[in-house]
């Protein structure tokens, strides 16, 4: 048998996705699995964006820029304009999804076994992103007795080593819904002034926001254009994740320079899905305003029939659209599982993400899971019911 890589043994399936197949063979046995396992939102995409699938004047695909066509790139600095993001074309390169912008950051910035420290959970392909490039993440542990508190700075010191290249959060947070303020931002970019690295920022959940704070971004003060670096994506913000269309945006130059390289490599982002989400960047302001809504509604929802379940806990998230809750199990992948395989309600049962694969280790977080509130609220309080009596067989199971 031909040996694989190293590099590929070492690389975890999807925490998100490792259970599909459950899913899947539950839907065969004729259950209507309800999915709160992933952040893929059930409010269509602006009908601007959908009417350019269909109606558009292309009789073929070309090849465009590797850095995303230029009107593209202009569409994308009159919405950052709009968020107080003063930004050029040429300070942006579009991706295949914000996923290739994290890859090729890793790729520019990191030799084999260099660092990157990350403040956990995190989203569960941050791991994946960085071993596929042969990095070290170095986590800092925020607890959920503290509601997902971001750590002092002094805490992200004490982790700065020779081989640290950049510090990466998202803002707000996937999966905790924290939200950094703007003086923790700010003490970050100090800190990647001071010791000569990037802080990088993953702000697609932007507008997502629910206890009246404003969203401070990374790319807000010109004093740390050479030391900051904002990922970004359509997928969340306008239902578009099929669309695989993100950026890169920074003032710094050179790196962008080495990230042409790479996006060279792949030729160009999707030319019909960067007409598509162009569409929806320009598209009624009422749409995300309609959106924020909604998913407020949702969290809320959330919130309230989880708290209700016997012995649960939840940390209730300021933004994004999803939140963390412990369980009163041992583990919650085992339970997960159960779910899929041997427990249904009335023909419908739950996929959850099991949190132990947001951390990096995964000691962590055994008895914690993700839930996107991603359904309306008639399916959302209806798969929580699902989880509690799940949680009740669940339970009776391990006693008998």
């Amino acid at each position: 048998m031909p040996k694989f890589s190293h590099k590929t043994e070492q690389l975890e399936f999807s925490p998100i996705r490792k259970l599909v197949d459950d899913a899947i063979d539950a839907k065969h046995r004729g259950l209507e699995v309800f999915h709160l396992n992933i952040g893929q939102p059930d409010i269509s995409a602006p009908d601007e964006s959908l009417k350019k699938i269909t109606n558009n004047t292309l009789t073929y695909l070309p090849y465009g820029q590797s850095e995303g066509t230029e009107e593209y790139r202009r569409t994308l600095c009159d919405y950052y304009q709009e968020h107080h993001i003063h930004l050029s074309p040429k300070d942006i390169i579009v991706t295949t999804g914000s996923s290739e912008a994290l890859v090729f950051c890793f790729n520019v910035i990191c030799n084999p076994k260099d660092q990157v420290i990350i403040p956990e959970p995190f989203y569960a392909n941050y791991n994946g992103f960085a071993r596929s490039c042969d990095v070290d993440v170095i986590p800092i542990v925020s607890e959920f007795d503290s509601d997902f508190k971001l750590l002092p700075v002094q805490a992200f010191e004490e982790k700065v080593t020779d081989k640290t290249r950049a510090i990466v959060l998202c803002n707000p947070n996937n999966p905790t819904g924290y939200i950094c303020h703007r003086q923790e931002i700010i003490d970050l970019c100090e800190l990647a002034l001071k010791h000569d690295f990037f802080l990088i920022v993953d702000e697609v959940y932007r507008e997502f926001i629910y206890d009246g704070s404003s969203h401070y971004s990374v790319l807000s003060s010109a004093k740390y254009a050479q030391h900051t670096i904002m990922i970004d994506s359509v997928s969340k913000r306008y239902s578009l994740c099929g669309a695989r269309v993100g950026s890169i945006a920074s003032r710094n130059h050179k790196f962008l320079q080495q990230v042409l390289k790479f996006a060279q490599l792949r030729l160009s982002p999707p030319t019909l899905d960067m007409i598509i989400s162009q569409a929806a960047i320009q598209s009624s302001k009422k749409y995300l305003m309609n959106a924020v809504d909604e998913y407020r509604i949702r969290k809320e929802v959330a919130v309230e029939f989880l708290s209700r379940i016997p012995n649960v806990r939840v940390v209730a998230p300021r933004g994004a659209f999803f939140c963390m809750a412990e369980l009163p199990i041992k583990d919650a992948e085992d339970f997960s599982k159960f779910l899929l395989t041997s427990f249904s309600d009335n023909h419908q049962t739950v996929m959850l993400a099991p949190g132990n694969g947001f951390y990096s280790d995964d000691c962590y977080g055994k008895n914690q899971i993700r839930v996107a509130f991603v359904l309306e609220k008639t399916k959302l309080k209806r798969a929580i019911q699902i989880i509690e009596k799940g949680l009740e067989s669940y339970i009776a199971r391990l006693n008998d």
